[in-house]
């Protein structure tokens, strides 16, 4: 019998107006301790981009999220954060900031499949 694996899932969120705190959802960054696993995907609408009445640059913004993943996968390009371990690079990007790229608050939960559910999640919140 295969035996439930721990977890932890942060979305990622957009804010464009940091100071008025409304967001919207755009990726996912997943791990557990155990398995060695870590996963971070984004996706962002180009008609809700569109919609928000900002000065934030998409470049920036997709810029921003290739750097999630290049952290997340310990990518050399990803600077000395990238070279922490999985629990580390975990704790680093689900850090509060206040920024324009966001995460939510970590939450737990427990799973026989981390891929699959993944990408539950991922299509769920984000999509």
């Amino acid at each position: 019998m295969q035996e439930d694996k721990l977890y932890e899932y942060a979305v990622i969120r957009l804010v464009p107006k940091v100071e008025r705190e409304e967001f919207f959802n755009i990726g996912l960054v997943m791990f557990s301790k155990k398995e060695k696993f870590i996963r971070v995907a984004f996706h962002i609408c180009p008609d809700k981009f569109k919609l928000m009445h900002s000065k934030v640059d998409y470049e920036e913004v997709q810029n921003s999220l290739e750097n999630f993943q290049k952290i997340a996968s310990g990518d050399k390009d990803g600077g000395p954060i990238a070279q922490l371990d999985i629990p580390e690079r975990f704790r680093w990007l689900t850090a509060v900031r206040s920024s324009v790229v966001q995460t939510s608050r970590p939450h737990p939960g427990k799973t026989k499949d981390l891929d699959a559910t993944f990408a539950r999640l991922f299509e769920e919140l984000v999509r």
